[in-house]
């Protein structure tokens, strides 16, 4: 059943709407192997009292070499489509993707950024502030693989350490399978180990798993965003607390230092 949204959510597609934290790909290669949300974003939700998430974008940018098929893993998941024509990008596009989790809207900002060495100093520019950072390699082509490595680190290098969740996706899963596709799986859950990533296989052309991972990566930051709002308040919270703490004492001194004063006079 559908849930009801806020007065403010604007309406999303049934296939957007999320009740449950979705699960992963493959545990070996997983940071976040809970199947529900934080109990106190589930307790926020409930209680409509999630501050200021439901009105802000959190931004994804998708990262990788030159026709890795990052665009093509969007347009699938965005617009459900899929061009064996595409042009490479150049310099960044973004889409916008909105969502009802766990009954109160968010949305998400994901960039496409160029894989072309020449457009790098211009993609970089929009690496900053990134809640998410999914890097994309081609399954059938090792290579690619292997520069996911300097495609993090150049994403990293914007960000404030510790502050992004990352994504090791490897694309164009339908063109390998069996004992190919089992071997470079493996070797990617080992570097997506290394890199403290969350690793994916996906296939933008048959649209295998997409679905399942942007719904994920949307849950993840869609908790993140809550759980740092919680944080944000509760703060503010215990420094008005504080600096009111400090004004009784205050008072209370200057109070006992009158009354001394008082008493040293009449004597």
């Amino acid at each position: 059943m559908r849930s009801s949204l806020p007065p403010w959510g604007p309406p999303v597609s049934r296939d957007r709407i999320i009740t449950c934290l979705p699960k992963w790909y493959t545990p070996q290669a997983c940071l976040q192997l809970k199947e529900h949300f934080h109990g106190q974003v589930s307790t926020a939700c409930q209680r409509r009292n999630t501050g200021t998430v439901g009105l802000k974008l959190s931004k994804v940018v998708v990262l990788g070499d030159l026709y890795v098929g990052k665009t093509s893993l969007i347009h699938r998941f965005c617009k459900n489509a899929f061009d064996r024509d595409y042009k490479a990008t150049i310099g960044v596009d973004f889409e916008i993707e909105r969502f009802e989790i766990a009954g109160i809207p968010y949305g998400i900002q994901i960039w496409d950024t160029a894989g072309q060495e020449k457009f790098k100093c211009i993609a970089s520019a929009y690496y900053r502030g990134a809640q998410v950072i999914i890097t994309a390699f081609d399954l059938t082509d090792v290579q690619t693989l292997e520069h996911t490595r300097q495609w993090l680190e150049d994403a990293l290098r914007e960000n404030e350490p510790g502050s992004c969740f990352v994504f090791l996706v490897g694309t164009k899963k339908d063109l390998l399978s069996g004992a190919a596709c089992e071997q470079v799986e493996a070797d990617a859950v080992r570097l997506a180990n290394e890199m403290q990533a969350e690793y994916w296989s996906v296939s933008a052309k048959t649209g295998e798993n997409v679905k399942s991972f942007f719904s994920r990566v949307a849950a993840l930051a869609f908790e993140q965003s809550v759980l740092q709002d919680l944080e944000r308040r509760s703060s503010a919270r215990r420094q008005v607390g504080d600096e009111d703490l400090i004004r009784m004492e205050e008072c209370s001194a200057e109070t006992t230092e009158n009354r001394r004063s008082s008493s040293v006079s009449c004597c």
